[in-house]
């Protein structure tokens, strides 16, 4: 990237950050899996420096574009609020499992295998309060068709949706969670976008389970992993994610309120109570049942050689 493209997409995103109420930390020259020229902020709350995250975008990219700008200013108004929560980096699945998302290399990139789709790597960890150990090293794949529907193959235009496609494979018993081991598949068709309502769909839900969800959110995101700091209840990757309104997200946690789970702090931001904590044995169990649930079965006359030839 020249020196005159850096300053222009520097300049650009300390704009689009301020009003977000967020900061350029630092920035860095960066490479794509293509070899293309990137940069790398460091993105801080004004008001808290120490939480920061990354945000990769590659040369050339103008997000100061009519069809762009909206988009990114939304992207950022979200990031300054999900900074707030203790451990940003993590998201709870359906099945009651604690993730953190790290190393996505930004943006989309051409298979190299021949294939016409795209592609991002990352790795996602099962976060449970103990040593790290158990993690999925991901290649989501984005089809020609699909990518119609994107505007752009940026961080800001596909974070959300490519991390709720893991969370739904995980749900699916589609991912596992290992020590180590190879790149596994994410595959992100169409099928996970309505064209008539023009929006993305994963998982179809009921107020319980949304319930239960938010429930299981504060205990794992603030209670276990966030040391009783509060948590963004009214997430739109959730509300994504769960097919769900912010609005439905809003009262869903006033009614956990209510029954004496959670403590609203600050509006949109909950902690757990002493009863919500008292189920960790429910939730251990759940979140044992969904690493079973992710692990491959065998047929074991088959395994034992008892097979029709």
């Amino acid at each position: 990237m020249s020196i005159e493209a850096q300053t222009v997409l520097t300049e650009q995103v300390a704009a689009a950050a301020q009003v977000a109420g967020l900061v350029i930390v630092s920035n860095a020259e960066g490479t794509d899996f293509s070899g293309g020229s990137t940069t790398r902020f460091t993105l801080g709350l004004a008001a808290d420096l120490a939480k920061t995250q990354m945000l990769e975008l590659s040369s050339g990219f103008d997000i100061s574009r009519a069809d762009l700008a909206a988009v990114v200013k939304d992207y950022l108004a979200e990031a300054a609020k999900r900074l707030k929560n203790p451990r940003p980096d993590c998201y709870l699945t359906l099945g009651g499992l604690p993730l953190g998302f790290d190393k996505f290399a930004w943006p989309f990139h051409a298979s190299s295998s021949g294939a016409d789709t795209s592609l991002v790597h990352g790795e996602i960890w099962l976060e449970d309060g103990k040593e790290r150990l158990l993690h999925a090293k991901v290649s989501a794949s984005m089809t020609v068709t699909f990518r119609e529907v994107v505007a752009a193959p940026e961080q800001p235009f596909a974070e959300s949706f490519i991390y709720n496609a893991v969370r739904k494979i995980l749900d699916q018993g589609q991912l596992e969670l290992v020590k180590s081991g190879n790149r596994q598949p994410v595959p992100v068709t169409t099928r996970y976008y309505n064209p008539k309502q023009k929006k993305f769909v994963f998982n179809d839900t009921t107020e319980a389970q949304r319930r239960e969800f938010l429930a299981a959110k504060v205990y794992w995101l603030s209670g276990v992993l966030g040391g009783g700091q509060p948590v963004w209840m009214i997430d739109p990757r959730d509300a994504q994610y769960l097919d769900t309104t912010l609005e439905d997200l809003k009262k869903t946690a006033h009614t956990l309120a209510t029954e004496g789970l959670i403590i609203i702090a600050e509006t949109e931001y909950a902690v757990p109570t002493d009863a919500l904590m008292a189920r960790h044995e429910q939730y251990a169990e759940e979140m044992a049942q969904a690493l079973a649930f992710t692990k491959p079965t065998f047929n074991e006359d088959m395994r034992a050689g008892h097979t029709n030839m």
